[in-house]
């Protein structure tokens, strides 16, 4: 892991639903130090924003669920007016997303929204984009400057695309693509820096990884502007998430990267979710709620395992809010090693879990019982840290795995395929 890449600060909101601070490391304008701020979590509402009623409850639902920062379409005039309303129903800044009509800009500005994303293919009229910027100059708000492989080529007038490809292309497969990209940016920043209006986060997507990567990797060397990541157009979540986890998981791990949204053609909950889990799993983010492991399944685990977990998940989910680490595991073999590890553990002989709370065993009970002891001492444990009798990630004592041969329906037995018909009671020795 590298650390953060050092860039400008911008901040959005207000006092009534919070401020979230983007970028950070370099100094304020006027001398003040920044450090970095947490890595933001980002995602767009899918309903009709003139919809108002349904788009609060759909912003409320994502804030639930951790969104940082949620953007709304404003295509038509009547979402502008929407924001109006929806605006002080909710608890989370809003971003406008205007694509083809400055004036869905001015509006949204004179509406409340705390943050305009521009999209510089769409919106190039340079007097437009100069009373943008000085709408939002005066209300100290902050700008997007998107750029998105399928909006920066030329695409009207023919011969003009033809001229930019030509002029821009090189050996490199992407290397066109990225010097176009380029290039619309420093155009557009131009009109921002004559306007000395800095308050400026820049993306530039693309749905290809190799190009995402490659494209911030470049912009990060060019620009000291906090960077927007994300893949467009990733698909469904099933392989949405693979793409937007390689790609910004590795611009993050390389030190690239101030907020994200992960792109799903699904519920942008699941955006929310698997942006958060990125950024806990490499250290970006302090986990709020439980952490669950599993081992992925083989022909040694002796209960419903699969059903287990998401059971487990579903149950943790709401009613545990600390980073309690909790691990189900499906067989002796691993089992005792991860239940040493964890704060809360299970793991399962035939038909039966040995449950464990910071190594030291509290429970032995069959499989029909496995989920609500196991969710049991969960909150037992939570309840003891919240009053200072425990800590996370706190061993008590070692565990000395079961004979794997013995008594436990793993052994010559289970090999055989002689699985015996009564479950047995798990032992396990202890250090």
């Amino acid at each position: 892991m590298q650390n953060r890449r050092p860039t400008r600060q911008i901040v959005l909101g207000d006092k009534r639903v919070g401020f979230v601070k983007i970028g950070g490391g370099l100094p304020l304008a006027d001398g003040t130090p920044t450090t970095p701020a947490p890595v933001s979590v980002q995602t767009m509402t899918t309903g009709y924003t003139w919809d108002i009623d349904k788009c609060v409850a759909e912003i409320n639902r994502l804030t639930a669920a951790g969104a940082d920062v949620i953007r709304v379409a404003v295509p038509e005039k009547k979402d502008t007016e929407a924001l109006k309303e929806i605006i002080p129903r909710v608890k989370v800044p809003i971003v406008a997303d205007v694509h083809f009509h400055f004036q869905r800009a001015l509006e949204a500005v004179e509406a409340g929204v705390h943050k305009i994303r521009l999209n510089p293919g769409n919106i190039q009229d340079r007097k437009q984009v100069i009373d943008v910027i000085q709408a939002c100059k005066a209300r100290k708000i902050p700008i997007r400057i998107g750029v998105n492989e399928g909006s920066i080529i030329e695409r009207k007038d023919k011969q003009k695309r033809l001229k930019e490809l030509g002029a821009f292309f090189s050996e490199s497969k992407r290397g066109y693509l990225l010097a176009i990209m380029i290039t619309k940016l420093e155009e557009y920043l131009d009109i921002f820096h004559e306007q000395d209006f800095h308050d400026i986060v820049i993306s530039a997507k693309s749905m290809d990884v190799p190009t995402v990567i490659d494209a911030y990797t470049e912009i990060s060397k060019r620009f000291d502007y906090p960077l927007h990541l994300g893949v467009t157009h990733a698909g469904p979540k099933e392989t949405g998430a693979i793409r937007s986890v390689v790609a910004l998981g590795t611009l993050l791990a390389n030190g690239v990267g101030d907020t994200l949204r992960i792109s799903y053609a699904s519920d942008s909950r699941f955006e929310v979710e698997d942006g958060l889990e990125l950024l806990y799993s490499l250290g970006l983010r302090e986990r709020k709620t439980a952490e669950l492991i599993a081992c992925p399944t083989c022909g040694r685990i002796q209960v419903d395992l699969i059903t287990l977990v998401q059971d487990v998940r579903k149950k943790l989910e709401g009613q545990i809010n600390l980073p309690i680490k909790v691990a189900v595991m499906g067989c002796i073999v691993n089992g005792p090693g991860e239940a040493e590890g964890a704060d809360v553990a299970v793991f399962a002989g035939d038909r039966r879990g040995i449950i464990y709370v910071q190594g030291e065993k509290v429970a032995n009970v069959p499989e029909a019982e496995i989920l609500d002891r196991l969710l049991e001492q969960c909150l037992a444990f939570q309840d003891r840290v919240n009053r200072g009798e425990a800590k996370l990630g706190e061993k008590k004592v070692d565990i000395v795995p079961p004979d794997p041969i013995g008594e436990l329906g793993s052994g010559w037995e289970a090999m055989a395929g002689k699985i015996k018909t009564q479950p047995t009671e798990l032992t396990v020795g202890r250090s």
